[in-house]
């Protein structure tokens, strides 16, 4: 007798083929049967009028430390994901050395760098292993979907060098230490190696995070060590756009040196930047020419920030600004009251050249949230308006706005992306073998950023409202593609032997809900958070931990180790 059979359903199967119609049967946590099946089953799921589709697979998350408070990493499970793959960026809570000022440092750097609240970092991991071999043992068996975890370059840094990790260059011998922590890292199951060079990684004092200050030999060395481990991958976040030609250089080289692909984050696309989407793969036709695959991470929608000047992420890549956004609270907020201290970050600001002189922009942001009964008037107007209505200019006016709120006011970048002409665009770069799709983010920036429902967006967005792609072609982007990219076997696939990772959904309703702001953090702290419709269930081997939009109990999910559930890809794959 099967455990479960879902009948009736349009089963699109990952690979993009045409969807047809029939049964999934299920057993011992893996699809043995699909098409006409006869078998009786202890559980009959219903799924007529349903897409039946493999669980999909967000290969850019950081859960490393909500799997301790939140083992069902929510929100992405509501979208359908069943897979997670985390520690990207360089950002991992292990390894971690004896000394107890290690941990302090990577919690301090992850509430700065990647807006994950120090209260719930403090209060809700328990930070008392040693080895990526005991972390990956402690999340293992725990958590709803599946899990994966790459080895941060900050973190190994961190444990061979200690203060030395922000600075300097390695020795001989530190690097040669950081490349037998990576090692057992990847001999324990790690699914590979991250780092990151960007402008916007700075930790909580201001300062470049230690992988920034690794010189290009170190990345490529390191890199080298995945090589030997098979079922390993790189990921990389290197400066921001445009690339010049050494960091193309840069990834084609750490990319050969590992014989693996690396992923980069983030490529935005819209109607209007074609030239500089162009100019960033032109990095995977450079690797290719080289011995390397160099594949771009992209964000299938719009990049809505939700900035603020507590936490200061995206506005500390302003010149200067890094170490103003690192100031305590009181401080900042003095030199924000201080015309002098005000005047100055605003020369500061103002002296950005390039593409990123728009961050700037003042005028254009949407005041989205305040707090207090003062500001509450300017909710939903423009800085721009606000400076009208005040007589103040647009940076004065922020700032009233800013210091009256105690610098929490919330403020957004008006969407320009949601045209059809950008979903065009988009679909175009999907289809692009230099690309993967991803970036959601999920688990970082909690108060920040809504990406975590990506896959309902494409779904719903591009697929049913506009018609630019299929259903069946949306899956495979969100399912085969990155699991051919990360060697991830028996998932990302509907066929008998594969894991029962599946969703089944609605496509005439599948949509992502409204987002909200929920304070349910350890400490009580906040984190945009917003489910979907139309999902029906979403389940990991079998089992439900989806249904009818709700969250469940059930913790089926497993730690995917490289090699054991992973098959090498190789740079030439």
């Amino acid at each position: 007798m099967l455990d479960v059979v879902i009948r009736n359903g349009l089963i699109v199967d990952g690979t993009g083929a045409p969807g047809r119609h029939g049964d999934v049967g299920i057993a011992g946590g893996r699809v043995v049967a699909v098409g006409e099946v006869d078998e009786p089953a202890r559980r009959v799921v219903d799924a007529a009028d349903l897409v039946v589709a493999p669980g999909f697979i967000d290969l850019h998350t950081h859960y490393d430390a909500q799997a301790f408070w939140d083992p069902t990493l929510s929100p992405s499970p509501l979208h359908g994901v069943t897979t997670t793959v985390s520690g990207n960026c360089g950002f991992t809570i292990a390894p971690l050395s004896a000394r107890p000022d290690d941990g302090e440092y990577l919690m301090r750097m992850l509430a700065r760098v990647e807006g994950m609240p120090l209260e719930s970092l403090q209060k809700g991991v328990p930070w008392d292993w040693k080895t990526t071999a005991e972390f990956l043992d402690r999340v293992d068996g725990k958590t709803s979907p599946n899990t994966a975890f790459l080895v941060g370059h900050s973190a190994l840094r961190r444990v061979v060098m200690g203060d030395e990790a922000v600075g300097g260059p390695a020795s001989a011998g530190q690097l040669e230490a950081m490349k037998q922590l990576l090692r057992d890292g990847l001999a324990a199951g790690a699914l590979g190696f991250s780092s990151t060079w960007s402008r916007t990684h700075n930790d909580h004092h201001g300062t470049p995070v230690p992988s920034r200050h690794a010189s290009a030999e170190e990345l490529v060395a390191l890199c080298s060590v995945v090589g030997e481990f098979p079922g390993t991958t790189l990921e990389f976040i290197p400066a921001p756009p445009p690339f010049e030609d050494d960091m193309f250089e840069l990834m084609a080289a750490m990319s050969r040196a590992a014989n693996r692909p690396i992923n980069w984050n983030v490529l935005p696309v819209y109607s209007k930047n074609r030239e500089v989407v162009e100019r960033q793969l032109l990095g995977s036709d450079h690797a290719a020419d080289r011995g390397g695959r160099v594949v771009a991470l992209t964000l299938p929608d719009s990049q809505r920030n939700r900035l603020n000047f507590k936490s200061g992420f995206i506005l500390d890549i302003l010149p200067g600004w890094d170490t103003i956004m690192a100031l305590p609270d009181v401080d900042k907020l003095a030199m924000l009251r201080d015309p002098a201290g005000r005047a100055e970050m605003e020369r500061l600001a103002q002296s950005q050249d390039g593409p990123l002189r728009s961050i700037a922009n003042w005028r254009q942001y949407i005041v989205l949230e305040t707090f207090t009964e003062d500001t509450k008037t300017y909710e939903g107007l423009t800085v721009g308006e606000i400076a009208e209505r005040t007589g103040r200019t647009p940076w004065d006016a922020l700032a009233d706005v800013v210091v009256g709120d105690g610098l929490r006011t919330v403020i957004v970048n008006q969407d320009r992306g949601q045209d059809t002409e950008s979903w065009r665009r988009r679909v175009e770069v999907w289809r692009d073998p230099r690309t993967v799709v991803g970036a959601s983010d999920a688990g970082a920036h909690l108060d920040m950023i809504d990406t975590f429902n990506y896959p309902t967006t494409m779904l719903a967005k591009p697929a049913r409202e506009l018609g630019l792609i299929s259903v069946e072609e949306v899956v495979h982007h969100l399912t085969g593609a990155p699991a051919a990219l990360y060697g991830i076997r028996d998932r990302g696939c509907l066929r008998p032997g594969c894991w029962a990772d599946l969703v089944v959904f609605d496509p005439s309703t599948v949509a992502p809900e409204p987002v909200y702001t929920r304070f349910d953090l350890p400490g009580g702290a906040a984190r945009v958070y917003g489910g979907a419709v139309g999902v029906a269930h979403v389940m990991v081997a079998g089992t439900d931990i989806v249904t009818g939009g709700e969250l469940t109990d059930e913790r089926p999910g497993r730690v995917l180790r490289s090699g054991r559930d992973t098959e090498t890809v190789t740079a030439s794959s």
